[in-house]
């Protein structure tokens, strides 16, 4: 997104190879831009010179597509057409599209599938993010492109997932657009160029959180290599909230290692910041010898699927004491047998049944292609991991 935006060329070294990215890549080719991914571990990407209107963009069943694209096409003078997977129109979007029509474009929805028509010329926006921290991301990263740069506000309950938007935040910084945030509710950024850099793109921290938790259950170690010393990614939290399950963490030059002996202890724990872990962490807690609970997590009920309700039906199916909350979930110690495990076009609900998976026999997924989503090669790495 913004290698796209910026005023000279930029180089992505190590980009993510998964259905996300390509849908992304393939809507930004759609608008206008030249993105060279010969070469996988290197694309080039070319200033866009001018957004394209008229285009079908697929959104998939990424979240980053349908948020983050609209404002970047909001910039044609005309209609872009956003639609996606048949399970993405309930994804939420009303509050970025609420956004974007205060900032001077047209939606003709407040879900997929949508018409978005420009040009928007930016300004003063006020908006409800308590449904997903990616309404604020999508349209900072468009922000210092408009004529008006943008002046936005949050109003409504807690913002879900902030360690997003501080990521946001630092990628805006690091590429020369500086982002004022007067109170924990505002961000400013004042119209301006965005430039080009060459960029090493950190592992995704947090598909790797199901690994390190393998060693938790299986016992063992595992290690995550080029783990970095400090990071914006909430997944970077993984091992300091994993290992409260039992085990212990270290970082060498070689990664980061996770060991564990086998003997999990159940949990309290607020995901609030950190809810990409909330079907990993209910995987570990359904295999824990005391009862757990998951707080702060209400929202993943609009992720690619109504997660709390999903984790509860098929960990239940499995025969776990798995009740849902308002906010989270309630785990009970119980005896486990195998069975079929419903995906739900989630990739993360997979990680969950291959955790548990480990310890008990027959769990079979009825859609293992769904981890293309992040990870295409996860099964085969993940065969690997046991032999």
């Amino acid at each position: 997104m913004l290698a796209c935006q910026a005023q000279s060329p930029s180089r992505l070294d190590r980009p993510l190879q998964a259905r996300d990215s390509e849908l992304m890549v393939a809507a930004l080719r759609q608008l206008g831009a030249q993105i060279d991914d010969h070469d996988p571990a290197h694309w080039t990407v070319q200033p866009l010179a001018e957004v394209q209107p008229g285009q079908t963009i697929d959104c998939g069943l990424a979240g980053t597509v349908m948020r983050f694209l609209p404002p970047l096409a909001a910039a044609a003078p005309g209609p872009t057409r956003f639609e996606g997977d048949r399970a993405a129109a309930d994804r939420p979007l009303a509050g970025l599209l609420d956004g974007l029509r205060q900032l001077g474009a047209a939606a003709d929805s407040d879900r997929l599938p949508f018409r978005l028509t420009g040009p928007v010329v930016g300004g003063r926006a006020v908006i409800d993010a308590s449904r997903s921290s990616q309404f604020v991301s999508g349209l900072l990263l468009s922000g210092a492109s408009w004529p008006r740069g943008l002046d936005l506000g949050h109003r409504g309950g807690p913002i879900p997932s902030r360690p997003h938007i501080a990521m946001t935040v630092q990628a805006l910084a690091d590429r020369g657009v500086a982002v004022a945030q007067p109170d924990p509710s505002t961000w400013r950024i004042a119209p301006g160029p965005i430039q080009g850099r060459v960029e090493v793109i950190e592992p995704d921290l947090t598909t790797a959180a199901v690994f390190l938790a393998a060693a938790l259950v299986a016992g063992g170690s595992v290690t995550v290599p080029d783990w970095p010393a400090r990071s914006n990614q909430p997944g970077w939290a993984a091992p300091a909230v994993l290992s409260r399950f039992g085990g212990s963490w270290s970082l060498t030059p070689e990664g980061l290692t996770m060991t564990g002996d086998g003997r999990l202890s159940g949990v309290d724990l607020d995901l609030a910041d950190h809810s990409e872990l909330i079907c990993v962490a209910a995987g570990l807690a359904c295999l824990a010898a005391t009862p757990s609970r998951i707080r702060g997590v209400g929202h993943v009920r609009g992720h690619e699927t109504d997660r709390l309700a999903a984790l509860t039906s098929q960990l239940s199916g499995l025969g776990a004491d798995c009740q849902e909350t308002a906010d989270g979930l309630a785990i009970r110690p119980a005896r486990l047998r195998g069975g079929l495990f419903r995906t739900f076009g989630d990739h993360r609900l997979a990680h969950a049944a291959a955790l548990v998976g480990l310890r008990q026999d027959g769990v079979e997924l009825d859609d293992v292609a769904v981890v293309s989503k992040t990870m295409p090669d996860f099964a085969a790495v993940w065969q690997g991991l046991l032999l």
